[in-house]
């Protein structure tokens, strides 16, 4: 099909199965016929090639996307984290003397009180009340006036052999529960973990480190941090927000706390993926937190999955 060519523009002829001219939009196969127009077709068309250039080139600026990913870590004195923490060290202190034993430790926390229950079939014995305040004693519940303290917490056990039920299957087919797991290594840190799960980890570690040093001396085992990570394509941009909920003693107001914390443990830990600003800060965004542990929050062994995986 022949286009009919502009209103005094003879000289404009179309042709249907000519060369695309570079840089010209799709469609258009243009000719000139004299040398003059041939001049001012050429203009025409590196002015095209120019704007299609720089046409490309923010194309190529908005498809590197933004977004943002969040990881959450726990402090070794988070309810949760402590049962899982008991439950750890019953079983390792059962395999150290019987590798072949079969453990299945649950353990419940509350207000001055440890349940340790399950089904356990070994050949060696533990005396489970002393590894429970071991635990506790070595994560820093060690006063009363915190709610929960390792030498007058009530310790409960409760624990049967496992059943000949659930033996005979382990005996002729392994170990066969259901379990949700996954993983994988990324380059975005030495530790092959993905950075936001990193500097949330990074931060609890340092909330008990700072503790148990007598740095910040007002400072309880309880907490929990979570790290927000901007990427810019697949790649590590900068922190965008920062969440420490810490527990404390009554007598540190929120202002000090906040400057303490941002000093001593946040600038510390993700510093270097600070840029372009300060990041969003959350530090006990409620206000106060005294009340911590098991007597402030049930524990229970199981119950951090995904903070101990990817966050």
């Amino acid at each position: 099909m022949r286009r009919r060519a502009p209103r005094g523009r003879s000289s404009w002829r179309p042709r249907t199965r000519s060369r695309r001219s570079r840089g010209a939009p799709s469609g258009a196969w243009w000719t000139c016929a004299s040398s003059t127009r041939r001049r001012r077709c050429q203009r025409v068309r590196a002015g095209l090639a120019s704007a299609n250039s720089h046409l490309n080139a923010s194309e190529t600026v908005s498809s590197e996307r933004h977004w943002l990913f969040t990881s959450e870590s726990v402090t070794e004195g988070h309810p949760d984290k402590i049962a899982d923490q008991i439950s750890d060290a019953v079983l390792d202190a059962i395999i150290a003397n019987d590798p072949e034993a079969r453990v299945a430790c649950e353990t419940f926390v509350t207000t001055g009180m440890a349940l340790v229950g399950g089904e356990i079939t070994t050949s060696t014995y533990v005396h489970v009340p002393d590894i429970v305040r071991g635990t506790v004693e070595a994560i820093g519940y060690t006063d009363a006036s915190y709610g929960f303290d390792a030498d007058t917490c009530a310790v409960l056990t409760t624990i049967d052999r496992q059943s000949p039920d659930i033996k005979q299957g382990v005996d002729t087919g392994g170990a066969g529960d259901q379990g949700m797991m996954f993983g994988y290594a990324s380059d975005e840190t030495r530790e092959l973990m993905p950075l936001p799960i990193q500097l949330a980890h990074g931060l609890t570690h340092r909330l008990a480190e700072v503790r148990k040093a007598g740095q910040l001396p007002w400072l309880r085992p309880d907490g929990k941090s979570q790290v927000t990570v901007e990427y810019e394509g697949d790649r590590p941009k900068r922190v965008h927000t920062v969440v420490i909920s810490t527990q404390h003693a009554a007598t540190i107001g929120h202002d000090e706390l906040m400057a303490e914390i941002i000093t001593h443990v946040i600038k510390p830990v993700v510093g270097e993926w600070i840029v372009g600003g300060e990041p969003v800060y959350h530090i006990n965004p409620t206000g106060r937190f005294v009340v911590g542990g098991p007597q402030g929050d049930a524990g229970l062994t199981g119950r951090k999955i995904i903070v101990d995986t990817y966050g």
